[in-house]
């Protein structure tokens, strides 16, 4: 692996109330949860300081809290690397989404109101442009911040921390499967969930939920598909 192949990362500005430690990890994180860091990317303290202009300190710290999270593993050496995937180990965290968000979207549901409808409607509208203009990024973006902001209607949520928990060890295969949505997600599921919000329908909620997770990593349903873009990220990552 060329550990010195380009690494795009492009910060958000830091905002005031943040530390220095609080915006590099945030920084990271997004970008593993984009998928903006393939898998099997090595990471140094010392380039990732240097890209984002900051001292090793804050960088060491945020890449030890997104170890935590099983978002990247420690090598030693000052490196780290963003987790290779196996088809079990996709498998059980896709299943393991399933479990938990169509959980939290039932729970949610009688907490929505008109506004957080009309937010939810607005976001998927915004999904649908970033699709027309082939932005995966902001695709991967808007999509959690649908699923978020559908979530988080409920006040006393404790699923959310874990939902992002997988959605961090999913990130780096997520710009594979927004490349090939198009092959797998046929009918729009955060319509599907509209509706059945607009209904105060929870098993269909359920249901839209269920599909929109399996259609957007349907790429990986068989393992030597998903072992064909273990090799292209490796390709990319070297490219």
């Amino acid at each position: 692996m060329d550990k010195k192949s380009p690494l795009n990362i492009i910060p958000d500005p830091r905002d005031q109330t943040e530390t220095v430690t609080q915006w590099v990890y945030r920084t990271l994180r997004d970008a593993v949860m984009n998928g903006t860091v393939l898998p099997g990317r090595a990471l140094t303290i010392r380039e990732l300081a240097a890209l984002l202009d900051v001292s090793a300190m804050p960088v060491r710290e945020a890449l030890r809290l997104l170890a935590a999270e099983n978002a990247l593993e420690l090598l030693g050496n000052r490196r780290v690397i963003v987790p290779e995937m196996s088809a079990m180990k996709f498998a059980e965290l896709c299943e393991a989404r399933i479990a938990l968000e169509t959980h939290a979207a039932a729970r949610a549901m009688p907490y929505i109101d008109s506004r957080r409808f009309d937010d939810l409607t607005e976001l998927d509208a915004r999904i649908d442009e970033a699709q027309a203009e082939g932005d995966l990024i902001r695709i991967t973006q808007l999509n959690q911040q649908f699923h978020r902001t559908l979530y988080l209607a409920n006040p006393h949520d404790i699923t959310q921390p874990l939902i992002e928990s997988l959605w961090l060890q999913l990130g780096p295969f997520m710009r594979l499967a927004m490349a090939n949505l198009a092959d797998h997600y046929i009918a729009d599921r955060h319509k599907e969930a509209l509706s059945a919000i607009a209904k105060s329908d929870a098993y269909a909620l359920k249901m839209a939920i269920t599909s929109d997770i399996r259609d957007g990593l349907a790429f990986a349903a068989d393992p030597h598909l998903l072992q064909s873009f273990v090799i292209q990220s490796r390709q990319d990552t070297n490219a």
